[in-house]
């Protein structure tokens, strides 16, 4: 079993910003893939962005790596994400995902709010 602890979430007003943390129980660099989704209000939970084992970022829609950013720190094993000028509808469950030897595990979600 591997352990998915999320941490940062919060209040937040519109136009700030917050860093949402995912530390696995496991080596990242064993997860073929560590994402985030989100779940807003009455939602369905969505894909926001990933990093693959390789190394490489994906995000659900290009526009936005204007405001998200999808980065690790290996010495720390956490992956975060990074979101900048939070707009209201950025307020949902925020889940930190991975994948470990063909095996799918979810964080608890963490709540983001944005509000002014």
């Amino acid at each position: 079993q591997v352990q998915l602890v999320e941490s940062g979430g919060g209040w937040v007003q519109p136009g700030g910003s917050l860093q949402l943390s995912c530390t696995p129980s496991q080596r990242m660099s064993d997860a073929s893939v560590i994402a985030w989704y989100r779940a807003a209000p009455k939602k369905q939970r969505e894909f926001v962005a990933a990093i693959s084992g390789r190394g490489t970022s994906d995000f659900a829609e290009e526009s936005m790596k204007q405001r998200f950013t999808v980065s690790r720190d290996v010495a720390k094993n956490t992956q975060y994400l990074q979101i900048n000028s939070v707009k209201f509808e950025d307020t949902a469950v925020y889940y930190c995902y991975a994948r470990f030897q063909e095996t799918d595990y979810w964080g608890q979600g963490i709540q983001v709010t944005v509000s002014s």
